[in-house]
């Protein structure tokens, strides 16, 4: 496992779904859902990475790398993805953002 929360990705050209929600209060099995929900894109045929931040006022940011159009779409209709999107909506999300876009440039720096 990575000690870094960045996501190791390749170089440009790739796709990025960003996921940007607020959530409900209280867990009601999200935590679980969201673990496994993780583990099962890094799966995924074509996904690359995923970085996830969560604030303590419940806004949350999840971004994940994938190589191409098709596996999006293939992890969008992912049966068990599509149970947690509809728990998503039900119960965890007061509000979320999707978008997804063509990743043409990526840069960094490390201090050390």
């Amino acid at each position: 496992m990575s000690t870094t929360p960045f996501a190791q990705t390749p170089q440009p050209p790739y796709y990025i779904v960003a996921f940007s929600s607020v959530r409900t209060e209280g867990d009601h099995g999200y935590g679980n859902m969201a673990a496994e929900m993780e583990e099962l894109a890094l799966r995924q045929a074509g996904c690359i990475g995923i970085e996830s931040v969560r604030g303590a006022d419940g806004f949350g940011i999840t971004n994940a790398y994938w190589t191409d159009e098709q596996s999006i779409i293939a992890w969008k209709n992912d049966v068990r993805h599509l149970a947690a999107q509809r728990l998503g909506r039900e119960r965890w999300y007061e509000h979320y953002q999707v978008r997804v876009g063509l990743i043409e440039r990526a840069y960094g720096s490390d201090r050390a």
